[in-house]
């Protein structure tokens, strides 16, 4: 009887149908390698939570079988969860000498740097890892080093794109490699995973060189101090305002943890040129008069607390808006901050800056790739299968649906979510089950102990308060000691809502004394009943109840 032939598996545990927590895994065999280990930001309904990293679940059950993880750029969502998942699965890394340089900040913060195996791999080279190769193609974005990946594997040539677009002028001239992705293309490629997320945009994304000419426009006019907030991993972006700033003889100061740490790793691996006696102190910014500053700061996201907005709120120990001065947010909002970043320039305006910011679509421009650009890369690799990736499940089925126009038929597309198994073998493509997914949350030092309960808790406390009726008994007898006692948080004033605490008290001890039940179980829940219903009749709010009940 001739033997299954093996098949190749895909499975995304995230970036898809939503944004951010890129992870995917290819296995064949006895051999796993894992694309990307990014975080994400929480969601508005995530109380109190930090961060949100992809469930590992299933890698830590084939930990035998995982070869490295291969990262394509140093973005945060592509990056941010290798520390949490390297004190589990401690396996190499692999990746460019600015992507790993930035993991290594991140792994020293974490105590784990001298605990991990990183391996630097350059734009073009081919490594060998188990069943597969993986050739590090030359891409642009909006950082540098970036990489698609072509990933040979013994049923096919599978290409990921990871994050891209196509910049014919890009900072460092290392245009992508499209003569690469047409060459794979006419060898034959299996399977094309690409990124979805500017799908809606039709046309082409911007070069990053507008933004240079742009921020020459406005240092040329610019009378008093310059702060401009981007995120601290668009290398390309330090760089060009450093140019500007070295144009028109203005110093320049780097404010923000994870600034300061990225301009240092970019300055150490020689991918920011800094002039000489640019670069000052942010302590000594008092000692130069605002025309001669340039600020470069975090905060684009509207973070509360990131250094903008510290500086908004009049809260930052270095650095206090003064009336005059120009900040400009280099940066478009990630889904779900424009609220935030909202909130920083209304306060920034009130204390007399000028601010640039979203509007003025030349001092930003996307490292996405838009529709044109999508559909090159289509007609250069000519997929036999297609998995749209990066974006959330409507731009997953724009996507597909460009696909489709591109010449892949519709049932060569598959819209996948995360945890879902897709094989491709001998005789086709198709889903085949899931793996345990979803989201880890990070809330301070505590890593995944915040479920859903926890945080259907905190939003109840959040929207209603609560309500903590308090009653002691005696142990023997089972009467009351004392009269009730009741404690409202969030929920009413006590001092303006004496009568209704009173009738709780009430309320709740006729309750308990109704109770002919001897569980402590029965009694605290025919209390939290008989409360919760006569509050929402009294309120039309529905706050937490705890009763408690103590034995004397």
């Amino acid at each position: 009887m001739k033997k299954a032939a093996k098949k190749l598996k895909v499975i995304p545990l995230g970036g898809l149908g939503e944004i951010g927590k890129n992870m995917t895994v290819f296995e064949y065999d006895q051999d796993i390698i894992v694309v990307d280990c990014g975080m994400a930001f929480p969601e508005d309904d995530m109380l109190g939570v930090d961060l949100v990293l992809p469930d590992t679940t299933y890698l830590l059950k084939n930990l035998e079988k995982v070869r490295g993880i291969i990262i394509t750029h140093g973005h945060e969502d592509h990056i941010g969860a290798l520390p949490y998942v390297l004190k589990e699965i401690n396996v190499p890394i692999y990746g460019t000498k600015l992507s790993l340089g930035l993991v290594e900040n991140k792994l020293e913060e974490h105590g784990l740097i001298n605990k991990c195996k990183l391996e630097t791999v350059n734009q073009g080279q081919t490594i060998q890892l188990g069943s597969f190769k993986v050739e590090f193609i030359r891409s642009t974005h909006s950082i540098a080093d970036a990489v698609s990946l072509a990933i040979e594997t013994p049923v096919g040539v599978v290409v990921h794109t990871s994050d891209f677009k196509i910049d014919h002028t890009p900072i460092g001239n290392d245009s992508i490699d499209l003569p690469r992705f047409a060459e794979l293309g006419k060898k034959g490629v299996l399977l094309l995973l690409c990124d979805s997320t500017n799908i809606e945009r039709k046309g082409y994304t911007m070069s990053e060189r507008t933004v240079g000419e742009a921020f020459e426009d406005i240092f040329s006019t610019a009378k008093g101090r310059i702060l401009v907030a981007t995120f601290a991993s668009n290398v390309h972006r330090l760089q060009q305002v450093i140019n500007a700033a070295l144009k028109f003889q203005r110093k320049v100061s780097i404010c923000g943890r994870s600034m300061l740490n990225v301009t240092k790793k970019a300055i150490e691996l020689g991918y920011l040129d800094v002039p000489k006696d640019i670069l000052i102190d942010i302590d000594k910014v008092k000692n130069y008069h605002p025309d001669e500053l340039v600020i470069i700061t975090t905060g684009s996201q509207g973070e509360p607390m990131s250094a903008l907005s510290r500086m908004a709120m009049g809260e930052h120990r270095q650095v206090g808006i003064m009336e005059g001065d120009l900040v400009v947010i280099s940066a478009s909002p990630i889904p779900g901050n424009e609220k935030t970043i909202s909130g920083v320039i209304n306060e920034l305006f009130k204390k007399g800056a000028n601010v640039i910011y979203e509007s003025w679509n030349d001092i930003h421009v996307s490292g996405h790739a838009c529709q044109e650009e999508l559909k090159l890369i289509h007609r250069l690799v000519k997929p036999k299968y297609f998995v749209p990736v990066h974006g959330e499940y409507r731009h997953l089925i724009q996507h597909a649906n460009l696909a489709q126009t591109m010449g892949i038929p519709k049932t060569n597309i598959f819209i996948m979510d995360i945890g879902e198994v897709l094989e491709i073998g001998e005789r086709g493509a198709s889903k085949t089950g899931r793996v345990p997914a979803g989201k880890v949350l990070v809330d301070g030092l505590g890593v995944g102990d915040v479920g859903n309960i926890v945080l259907r808790d905190r939003k109840h406390l959040a929207e209603d308060g609560m309500i903590v009726f308090i009653v002691t008994i005696d142990k023997e007898t089972e009467n009351l000691i004392i009269e009730p006692d009741v404690i409202s948080r969030g929920f009413i004033y006590v001092r303006e809502s004496e009568e209704l605490l009173d009738e709780i008290k009430q309320i709740g001890k006729k309750a308990l004394l109704k109770c002919d039940d001897k569980n402590w179980s029965s009694k605290k829940k025919l209390i939290k009943d008989t409360l919760r219903d006569y509050l929402y009749q009294k309120t039309k709010r529905t706050p937490m109840i705890i009763p408690i009940i103590i034995e004397v």
